[in-house]
């Protein structure tokens, strides 16, 4: 094996960058900075054969707790900035490890409209796109202007008609990374945009659990017929799954699509935890939830779960 680059590190715990506090360490670790920086680490694991994988906020993320083989990366410096630009200051450009929530702000504080609900999702703007995140109403899609994608080919601008948008997804392939991103917004009233920003916060802090080892959302809000415009999260609870538990992890008592680490749980347990909140709303609503929870590593999913 060549010699890693500068700043790679071996054997590097990734429990710590997420929020639910699991999982195994990565083979390869590193922090890129720029551009430049990341498109040498992603050409050096090509040229080893070393899967890419990437961890932002880490805050709907699974770690396999045997560990990550391959590189993992994290964004930081010059791939986590946010600034105002465009002639008529109305767009911001974010690095890719920029947090979604602090672009919200951004744009409150230069007075533009358009990415609020971005203050409700606490993940990174590059993790944001491959998601197609979107909340109360917002979707990244409708104010996205372009993303560089980086790989170890080099760098690609691609406009969001290019990124296969849909629902929680995108057409990103593995090794492929959102460098920098463009949003186009609107002009408004600073305090305007402010209010509904406290307001947006306001409702999160009340609706879903803070302070502790978590993530959400674990499974998608479906679109099956039966399920009669509930949520995931009524549907269940509807099927008795708030407060349940597997090990160390359990469904949350605010809120039952989320799942909270009560000390000692192993990805494992939330796995299993998730298996059975399924297969309670599968058994006694008809409804098979689809998981919107990202995983690195070998993580087991049971064998009737969609395949990722």
């Amino acid at each position: 094996m060549a010699e890693p680059p500068q700043g790679v590190q071996r054997e590097f715990s990734l429990a710590r960058l997420t929020t639910i506090r699991t999982g195994g360490p990565a083979e390869f670790f590193a922090r890129a900075g720029s551009i430049e920086q990341l498109e040498r680490l992603l050409a050096w694991a090509a040229g080893e054969g070393l899967e890419v994988g990437v961890v932002g906020s880490g805050s709907n993320l699974l770690i396999a707790d045997a560990g990550v083989r391959g590189l993992v990366l994290k964004l930081d410096q010059e791939l986590s900035t946010i600034e105002l630009d465009g002639i008529a200051g109305d767009k911001l450009a974010c690095g890719g490890g920029a947090r979604l929530p602090a672009v919200s702000a951004a744009a409150a504080r230069a007075a533009l409209g358009g990415i609020e609900f971005g203050v409700s999702i606490p993940g990174t703007v590059g993790g944001a796109v491959r998601m197609n995140a979107n909340a109360y109403g917002g979707a990244l899609a409708d104010v996205l202007e372009w993303v560089d994608v980086v790989s170890a080919g080099g760098t690609e601008r691609r406009t969001p008609g290019q990124l296969g948008l849909e629902y929680r997804r995108s057409n990103l392939k593995p090794g492929e990374v959102v460098g920098r991103a463009l949003f186009k917004l609107t002009p408004a009233d600073d305090q305007q945009v402010k209010a509904t920003l406290a307001e947006l916060r306001r409702r999160r802090k009340q609706a879903q659990p803070a302070g502790i080892k978590t993530f959400g959302s674990t499974f998608k809000n479906p679109d099956d017929p039966r399920a009669e415009g509930r949520t995931a999260g009524q549907l269940l609870d509807g099927a008795g799954c708030r407060g349940m538990r597997v090990g160390g992890a359990g469904f949350s008592e605010k809120h039952a699509n989320f799942v909270e680490n009560h000390g000692d749980a192993t990805t494992a347990d939330v796995i299993e935890l998730m298996a059975q909140g399924r297969a309670a709303v599968k058994q006694q609503l008809g409804v098979e939830l689809e998981p919107e929870v990202q995983t690195l590593g070998p993580v087991r999913w049971p064998e009737d779960w969609p395949r990722r």
